[in-house]
């Protein structure tokens, strides 16, 4: 019998950490080795963050965009372990020590670890290709404690438009919208966002036309099903060359 995957998780007393603790303790193919949180948290059998690489094939980092930056340059400093990352809200200042670490060190990261969202990615990305005449909206909602805005979700979800377009969301994409703004120029994608009670994460991307209207959309139940994803993640990336990879190269879509 293969010996469990030793997983480490960083963030491990956020709300995502203590799921993926107990996704993991029910899950025989691994084994949570170390746990550990931001200096200075004490309790629940936490270890610091180079103890926890010592121990690791894998981590799953659900922490902050500045945390998983600095994870993965230690990461990559000792060429190990692999690293699986689900934080969000990341500046291009954050996303390059990331894409340098993964020069030395296999990465996966996600805007989304679930399924059914990484299907919905490919299915807007094909029907932003298709209906290239209707306006594109993304609406996201989540619980009141979340710190990002859009999400990483939805932004996962502008990406997929834009590709489909042939464009770049940087140049494309409204984020907020108030006052005079005048009319809604051709080819925008726009987001919108709810927070509030304790949603767990709902995401729904609008094609529309001048006389219909189609909606895409998904609704997460709870947070075991990013954990779940996570983990196929995890199993994925262990042993991988090298490189920086998404849900996508995980679940064997590949390039669109």
């Amino acid at each position: 019998m293969p010996q469990p995957l030793r997983i480490a998780i960083a963030g491990a007393l956020g709300r995502m950490g203590r799921q993926m603790a107990e996704t993991i303790a029910a899950d025989p193919r691994l084994q949570l080795v170390a746990r550990s949180h931001r200096p200075g948290s004490a309790g629940e059998a936490l270890v610091e963050r180079d103890a926890a690489l010592a121990l690791a094939d894998v981590v799953i980092d659900f922490t902050t965009p500045a945390a998983s930056a600095e994870l993965a340059k230690a990461c990559a400093a000792r060429g190990r372990p692999a690293l699986v990352i689900g934080s969000t809200g990341f500046s291009a200042s954050e996303l390059a020590p990331i894409a340098e670490a993964a020069k030395k060190i296999a990465i996966v990261r996600s805007g989304s670890y679930s399924l059914g969202l990484n299907m919905l990615t490919g299915l807007v990305e094909r029907a932003a290709r298709a209906l290239d005449d209707c306006d594109i909206e993304i609406l996201e909602a989540h619980h009141r404690f979340k710190v990002d805005a859009p999400s990483g979700t939805a932004l996962m979800l502008g990406e997929a438009a834009a590709r489909g377009r042939g464009v770049e969301l940087d140049d494309v994409g409204k984020r907020a919208r108030d006052g005079l703004i005048g009319p809604r120029p051709a080819g925008e994608i726009g987001f919108a966002v709810l927070r509030g009670g304790s949603i767990v994460g709902e995401h729904s991307v609008s094609f529309l036309a001048e006389s219909e209207t189609l909606t895409l959309s998904h609704a997460a139940g709870d947070r075991s099903m990013f954990a779940r994803g996570a983990i196929a993640a995890a199993l994925w990336v262990a042993g991988r060359p090298p490189g920086e990879y998404d849900m996508r190269d995980v679940l064997g879509f590949g390039a669109s």
